[in-house]
């Protein structure tokens, strides 16, 4: 099925606005590009028959959506307060040295992007981490390395 196909599939499930579709449609396109180019972007909107500033307007939005191109792997570190409160800083802080970059950076092999995030929304499970969008909850800076170890590279 091609990806025009998929995405009016998706749209048929929101019979009454069609622009509601645009998240599903996006994080298909992500999928199937790896990231949100600007083509990606404006396949999506033509499928979707809305313009590409509303796609990219619905993409910088959510963190999930990545409009680089990341890593075969994805480490996001939620920062937002209840996180911060329990240690997000120092999380951030032992996954670059662990990783030997900096968060917004993915690693000279190109297997791991880290990325600090606004929220995850795991707030009573502080600090939350997701690899590969797979939650690990109370995270600490000394458990950092057995993640990076677990992330098959």
């Amino acid at each position: 099925m091609s990806f025009y196909d998929e995405v009016q599939e998706l749209r048929g499930r929101y019979p009454e606005d069609s622009r509601s579709a645009v998240l599903p449609a996006l994080r298909l396109a992500q999928e199937k590009h790896g990231w949100l180019s600007r083509e990606a972007l404006e396949e999506t909107a033509d499928a979707l028959e809305v313009t590409p500033a509303f796609c990219y307007s619905v993409a910088t939005f959510y963190d999930m959506l990545h409009l680089e191109p990341v890593g075969r792997h994805t480490i996001d570190v939620c920062t937002n307060l209840p996180c911060a409160l329990c240690g997000a800083q120092s999380v951030v802080e032992a996954f670059e040295s662990e990783l030997g970059i900096r968060a917004g950076e993915t690693t000279a092999d190109g297997e791991i992007t880290l990325r600090a995030v606004e929220c995850l929304g795991g707030c009573g499970y502080a600090t939350v981490v997701a690899v590969d969008d797979r939650y690990r909850q109370h995270v600490t800076a000394e458990t950092v390395p057995e993640i990076v170890g677990e992330i098959d590279g």
